[in-house]
């Protein structure tokens, strides 16, 4: 087993969001997200402090015989346990954030994810099992185009984003990782045969734009790209995209396991 990790953070001077790790059971990634302005004032903590402490409760978690969800509902509940006292962490603009999730185990891979983040299975016969929630990337398309003329920072512009978090966790939104264990009901899971994989990988919605926004290759196609240069590739690929298209920047962040 080798396991290659390539982050990059999206915006400079600001802290990297994203979290990933490996242990030899399985393979986390947590793309964290929060607010706008003033968000500082409902968590103190911040995002980045979010995603590690999700990211760390579920790695030392997968090596149980809990099931995925109920991994990632306990992670839930001991992070938000761990700042519902200092922090209003119901808030709408309180951190939250996307998970994918591996585990090889008992002659299988599992995979489970919430958010907008991506697991990707390479399969020696077949296509790739890939798993992602497109509910988010639909609903904020919308919210994009209401946003374009709008300048940043304004009321209207706070406006608008607060409306989108409203749907966030709601009937007919998307569902993330936050303060409600609840939301692992509506999490992708799945699994496949073990003597069936290849290359296995997570990962973040600013790495996976390289196959769903920008077209550049497949999925089978992003997989080769994994198993012959690696994760630093599919990252530096996605910044020449961004910088050709006039795309602003994300974290971005894959792991694999070959």
């Amino acid at each position: 087993m080798r396991v290659a990790m390539a982050t990059d953070a999206g915006h400079p001077g600001r802290t990297n969001e994203d979290f990933a790790g490996a242990v030899p059971c399985g393979m986390v990634l947590v793309d964290g997200a929060g607010g706008i302005s003033g968000a500082d004032e409902v968590c103190h903590h911040g995002i980045a402090w979010y995603a590690t402490r999700l990211g760390g409760a579920l790695l030392g978690a997968l090596s149980g015989d809990r099931s995925l969800r109920d991994v990632l509902a306990e992670g839930i509940e001991r992070v938000t346990d761990q700042h519902r006292d200092t922090c209003d962490v119901t808030h709408p603009i309180s951190p939250f954030a996307a998970v994918a999730m591996l585990r090889f185990s008992g002659g299988t891979v599992e995979h489970l994810v919430l958010g907008d983040a991506v697991a990707l299975v390479g399969r020696a016969l077949g296509e790739p099992v890939v798993a992602h929630d497109p509910r988010e990337v639909v609903i904020a398309r919308s919210f994009e185009e209401r946003l374009r003329d709008v300048p940043e920072g304004g009321d209207e512009y706070r406006r608008l984003f607060m409306e989108l978090r409203a749907r966030r966790n709601s009937p007919g939104g998307f569902w993330v990782a936050k303060d409600d264990p609840r939301v692992v009901d509506e999490a992708v899971t799945g699994e496949c045969p073990a003597d069936d994989v290849r290359t296995a990988a997570l990962l973040s919605n600013g790495a996976s734009r390289l196959v769903d926004t920008f077209g550049l290759t497949d999925w089978p196609g992003l997989l080769r790209l994994l198993e012959t240069d690696g994760p630093a590739e599919v990252v530096r690929r996605v910044r020449e995209a961004e910088a050709r298209e006039g795309v602003a920047t994300d974290d971005a962040t894959v792991i694999c396991r070959t």
